[in-house]
């Protein structure tokens, strides 16, 4: 569970909330019509801009943000010398226990690969192969997210334009204006909370997840076929920190 999402979320609603407390009732900003102009029309917006096929991934991107787990990169490259040594001590067929304790299907598949001898070249092809459909289904998220976070405020002010004209439309009615304004005024809110809160944020956490998921599938692929090549596994563990650079914090670089 990724706790820094559920803090941001509860943290900025819980502010938001407290300065309408502060201000007035929580009831002047509940509004059905409002909210049905900006949810439906920021879903029927997105439907258009894509296939139902990418639309329906909502639930398993939303998924990726708050149920995020992955193997740290440090303890990755851990593992990957391990299983280095062990191959080569005992052979490929040393590590074929191994695979079981690997919850990574993407690790999994590439190191049953190697036990089964398949060739390096062919190896490399299909983990590249993989590393590129990730890579495109998580910019596909991440693009789905920000759309809907461009949407939503668009709506919001829709919303606003429809609420004025039908201000505009009862202006012999003074008694009236100061309610539908408040309205009206309450669609771009909506918009703009559910733009800046929810759907841009998390396509920003879906690339951060993105990028922390590729580095893992680099590492795996570079370690994978090291060990299927026999390298000395000092020399492998070189090679995959340098990918680790960029992930230390600063002070570590110093």
């Amino acid at each position: 569970m990724d706790i820094a999402s559920i803090v941001g979320l509860i943290a900025g609603l819980g502010f938001i909330l407290m300065g309408i407390l502060l201000g007035s009732g929580l009831g002047l900003f509940v509004n059905a019509p409002s909210m049905a102009i900006v949810i439906g029309g920021t879903i029927g917006a997105t439907l258009v801009a894509f296939p139902l096929k990418d639309f329906s991934k909502v639930g398993k991107a939303m998924k990726r943000i708050f149920m995020f787990k992955l193997e740290k990169p440090e303890d990755l490259v851990v593992r990957l010398v391990e299983i280095s040594n062990k191959a080569r001590k005992g052979g490929l067929l040393s590590i074929e226990g191994d695979i079981k304790s690997i919850e990574d299907p993407y690790f999994a598949s590439a190191l049953q690969m190697t036990v089964d001898g398949v060739k390096t070249a062919d190896i490399a092809s299909i983990m590249q192969k993989k590393i590129s459909m990730v890579t495109k289904d998580n910019k596909s998220g991440a693009t789905l997210f920000t759309v809907m976070g461009t949407y939503a405020p668009a709506f919001g002010m829709i919303g606003t334009l429809i609420g004025l004209v039908q201000m505009l439309a009862t202006l012999d009615d003074p008694a009236t204006i100061g309610p539908k304004m408040a309205v009206a005024m309450i669609t771009t809110f909506y918009g703009a909370v559910m733009g800046n809160l929810f759907f841009l944020p998390m396509a920003d956490k879906l690339k951060v997840r993105g990028a922390e998921e590729i580095l893992n599938m680099k590492l795996v692929y570079e370690g994978v076929l090291s060990i299927r090549e026999g390298e000395h596994p000092r020399l492998m563990e070189d090679k995959l920190n340098i990918y680790l650079v960029n992930t230390k914090p600063a002070q570590d670089k110093k």
